[in-house]
């Protein structure tokens, strides 16, 4: 039987702080990270086995 799915922490003082921060300046994915993404999920699509 799987176990219960434990509450997410709440953040507080700097953490919280540095989380929002984080959060409001999210950088896009550079040009290059898409195209290795791309390739690599193509990769994986080839190689996979089973059957949907």
């Amino acid at each position: 039987m799987a176990r219960q799915i434990a509450e997410t922490p709440i953040l507080f003082g700097e953490d919280a702080k540095r989380f929002l921060d984080d959060m409001n300046h999210v950088q896009p994915a550079s040009q290059k990270e898409r195209k290795t993404a791309a390739q690599s999920y193509e990769w994986m699509k080839s190689i996979a086995t089973f059957q949907m």
